[in-house]
């Protein structure tokens, strides 16, 4: 049985920054894509970040140089680093593991950017 647990959501005030972490446990193959989708109140899901374990990447254009994806791959975790937060990134931010055909989702964590 997969499992993801995120950690590192919080409250931020705008331009500040955060760090999100997502740890995947169970039998997950070496070759994988990993990242990050988000969903605000009353939106669909949409992307973030994900990354190949290859070292690929493919970002959504809002948060193009202000967010980054990173990942270890002997710890089957990914990273988020979000930097230069603005209130419209404000959402519960999902961790996600896709691997022979199958998805994963992680319970989410939220992220609320606000002074």
């Amino acid at each position: 049985q997969v499992q993801l647990v995120e950690s590192g959501g919080g409250l931020v005030q705008p331009g500040g920054s955060l760090r999100l972490s997502c740890a995947a446990s169970g039998s997950i193959f070496s070759i994988n894509v990993m990242g990050w989708y988000r969903q605000a109140p009353g939106k669909q899901r949409d992307l973030v970040g994900i990354m190949s374990s290859g070292g690929g990447t493919r970002y959504a254009d809002s948060v193009k140089d202000r967010f980054t994806i990173s990942r270890d791959n002997a710890k089957n975790t990914v990273y988020l680093q979000m930097n230069s937060l603005k209130p419209e990134d404000t959402a519960v931010y999902y961790c996600y593991l896709n691997e022979r055909g199958s998805t994963y989702w992680g319970q989410g964590t939220q992220v609320t950017v606000s002074s």
